[in-house]
């Protein structure tokens, strides 16, 4: 039997449609736009996903809203081993308490829900007590930088479950100011035992290569009366420069006929810009292939479902990640966006490649 220690950040990814680009210190902001929590659902995913594979493990959580709700929802009699000192506002030191309680009842695997904070959470607190234990997230941040996740909540689940081998991997984090600020910093914050398994995320490669005739080739382009999403990163962002403007980098932008619609939007100010045709552009994440659900969840559900897609990568970028991802928060969604595409990787030239 394998024990594993579950647990759930509650607050984690709370920034992300709501155009934070983090929860860091921001969640009375967050949730006076209107955030809701993600994490929960994501863990719910992930827990159902590891009964579904019927494997013999034992369940051990935190209390709530730290996993043990959650743990009984997904069909699970879990083990609490403690809780958050306050149930309504829960912090880094009740994941770190709960990481030693996961210890002291000598678990075999952690499993934990969040994103890159979490993640330093987890892996700096096995490394103050020595104990090599594997752990594996969840992916419910809003930046989800780090080698340790898998590539969604059902994978993560299934992989917890089934892995046999284990690997070193690096846990990355960035600075929350900088990068609501338009700059990406990050930091190598610790090394952590994970499972080896083909689901799990890769770190996010920050180069991407030449762009500038493919930024100019969605320039020309663009059509009258058409309204363009356009997504993070440097690759969109020279495209917005194209456009005539200075984009935000790590952020989303609308434009139309030539005027700025949006700068940094939030789900809710994207939608209320859309018209009656609607083009995303997005590029990939270097080194993981995610189009959709890592530091973009302002592009929502609801807003993809508005819009024709615009995949954009340079050549050398694609050759890094092989195959796209997508992590939208809807399975639904998700299978519609999986299938081959075409992206533009050039001035005249495509290239056809497989969302997964």
């Amino acid at each position: 039997m394998r024990r594993i220690g579950v647990v759930v950040n509650p607050i984690a990814g709370m920034g992300g449609r709501v155009g934070l680009k983090g929860t860091d210190g921001k969640v009375a902001e967050a949730r006076s736009r209107g955030a809701e929590q993600r994490a929960p659902d994501r863990a719910r995913s992930a827990l159902q996903s590891l009964a579904e594979v019927g494997a013999d493990v034992e369940l051990l959580t935190y209390g709530d809203p730290m996993g043990a709700g959650i743990a009984r929802d997904a069909g699970f009699d879990p083990t609490i081993v403690g809780s958050p000192a306050d149930s309504e506002e829960t912090s880094s030191e009740d994941t770190r308490d709960a990481i030693r309680a996961f210890v002291d009842a000598d678990v075999d695997a952690i499993l934990f829900v969040g994103g890159d904070g979490t993640a330093v959470d987890v892996a700096t607190t096995l490394t103050e007590l020595d104990a090599d234990v594997p752990i594996l997230g969840v992916p419910a941040g809003v930046k989800v930088y780090s080698s340790v996740f898998g590539v969604s909540p059902r994978a993560a689940g299934r992989i917890i479950a089934r892995f046999s081998e284990t690997e070193r991997a690096e846990v990355n984090d960035i600075d929350e100011d900088a990068f609501r600020g338009g700059e990406v910093v990050t930091e190598l914050r610790a090394v952590a035992t994970v499972p080896v398994a083909d689901q799990r995320q890769s770190a996010k490669q920050l180069g991407g290569g030449s762009v500038e005739s493919l930024a100019e080739s969605v320039a020309d382009a663009v059509e009258p009366g058409v309204t363009y999403v356009l997504g993070p990163g440097s690759t969109v962002g020279a495209i917005k420069a194209q456009l005539g403007f200075d984009g935000t980098t790590l952020g989303v932008d609308v434009w139309r006929d030539g005027e700025v619609l949006l700068r940094d939007g939030a789900e809710s100010d994207i939608l209320d810009t859309l018209g009656d045709r609607n083009v995303i552009v997005v590029s990939p994440i270097g080194g993981q292939g995610f189009v959709f659900g890592r530091g973009n969840q302002q592009l929502s559900p609801a807003v993809i479902r508005q819009c024709d897609l615009e995949v954009v990568a340079s050549r050398r970028k694609l050759d890094g990640v092989g195959t796209l991802r997508v992590d939208t928060g809807d399975p639904e969604l998700d299978a519609e966006l999986r299938g081959w595409i075409r992206v533009r990787v050039g001035r005249h030239e495509r290239r056809l490649v497989e969302v997964v």
